[in-house]
């Protein structure tokens, strides 16, 4: 099955689909602005649908996991996530707004099906040997959606009106329905009918999190990472005001960090076992760390600089956490902890957004000086949870 399925298949699919999710956040703002005419309602849009990752990654990925055929749940949740922009976008039109933001936070259950549930099933795509560069591969297709996406949304609203931009943006999401549909099934049924609730199941996968220190590391500190790069992003707009010379601007900072993340990805692509993933994850977060106190600078040269920095530590860093998460989670539980992961990193992000919003309009070098402040607590949560080491069995060990 596997060689029937080819990598290049799953990455154009993984593309269509990110880039449909990175392209349907700024849409909604715009349609929401357009459309309800208030920049409170087209927040209170983006939160909806961000907001509700942290209940549905979980549950959707013991469904993953209990799924015999997790490519048609896939396609499934991605139907469903498209349907339910439509739905957000004839509401804004015809409900009542607190109805059409329900439907955001419902839809928003679906969201970590476009990121963790799809990395979640790509040991079944490639062999173990060339699972290293695949998962780079895969990291760079978040690149590529982040740097496509808001760009779209931006292009198509100019040109045909923002409640086009969110048609456009659940047809890219459905553009991945066959790469979705057709992925591999697993290998080999359990050993035995499944006797545990989804309750257990979501308690098993978190013990899993909890409990593997390298896991317990990189997911903690990619999360704290995420904060941080929620309250960059709630920045940007200020940061091209004020310096660059226009708001619109500033989404050229979130554009050259794609860029460089891209760059790196690719280079890291080419050497998926240079550097383990473990170092990666801290000195990823201290780059950033390092480029958010460069951005507090104020000055035009120095930001773009600090937007690449930030890209070479979020790209490798991505690939890394990756990395760690196919190397640490059992298959059995392999989709729950992809798409709870994702869940989490969204939910951190949306808090630091949340967070950075009011505090940059009383200071915004001191909201990027706050915010590198919270990427090296990032790296420092790297230490924070004991390390571990494995042996030649295959055993893990305490490194003290």
């Amino acid at each position: 099955m596997r060689m029937r399925y080819p990598l290049r298949f799953y990455l154009a699919g993984a593309v269509a689909a990110r880039a449909g999710d990175e392209m349907s956040g700024p849409a909604l703002m715009l349609a929401g602005f357009a459309m309800a005419g208030s920049a409170t309602d087209a927040s209170a849009l983006l939160a909806g649908i961000t907001i509700s990752a942290v209940v549905g990654g979980p549950a959707l990925g013991v469904l993953l996991d209990r799924a015999g055929r997790p490519g048609r749940l896939l396609a499934g949740a991605l139907v469903l996530y498209a349907a339910g922009l439509g739905m957000i976008l004839v509401g804004l039109d015809r409900l009542p707004f607190a109805v059409t933001v329900l439907i955001a936070v419902l839809t928003g259950l679906l969201g970590p099906a476009l990121s963790g549930g799809w990395t979640a099933q790509l040991p079944r795509v490639v062999p173990g040997d060339r699972l290293p560069r695949a998962n780079a591969l895969d990291a760079m297709t978040f690149g590529v959606a982040s740097l496509a996406g808001p760009a779209l949304a931006g292009g198509v609203a100019e040109a045909l009106a923002a409640p086009t931009a969110v048609v456009v943006s659940a047809g890219l999401i459905g553009l991945a329905l066959p790469a979705a549909w057709m992925l591999p099934s697993r290998p080999r049924p359990g050993r035995g009918p499944r006797s545990t609730s989804v309750v257990s199941e979501l308690a098993a996968g978190a013990r899993v999190i909890v409990r593997r220190r390298s896991l317990a590391r990189a997911t903690l500190s990619s999360v704290v990472c995420c904060v941080a790069q929620g309250m960059l992003t709630a920045c940007v707009a200020l940061l091209g005001e004020r310096v660059l010379g226009g708001a619109g601007r500033g989404a050229m900072l979130l554009s050259c960090a794609a860029v460089s993340a891209l760059a790196a990805n690719a280079v890291l692509a080419r050497f998926p076992r240079s550097i383990a993933p473990d170092t990666v994850i801290w000195a990823g977060a201290l780059v950033q760390a390092g480029a958010l106190a460069l951005a507090a600078s104020g000055r035009p040269a120095a930001l773009v600089v600090a937007a690449l920095m930030i890209g070479i530590g979020e790209g490798p860093q991505l690939a890394a956490l990756f990395a760690i998460r196919h190397r640490e989670a059992p298959e059995h539980l392999r989709g729950q902890i992809f798409t709870t992961g994702a869940s989490l990193k969204i939910t951190g992000f949306a808090l630091g957004a949340s967070v950075a919003g009011p505090v940059a309009n009383w200071s915004l070098p001191g909201t990027l000086i706050l915010a590198a402040s919270v990427a090296a607590l990032a790296a420092l949560a790297c230490f924070a949870v004991p390390s571990s080491t494995v042996n030649s069995s295959g055993i893990r060990t305490p490194a003290r």
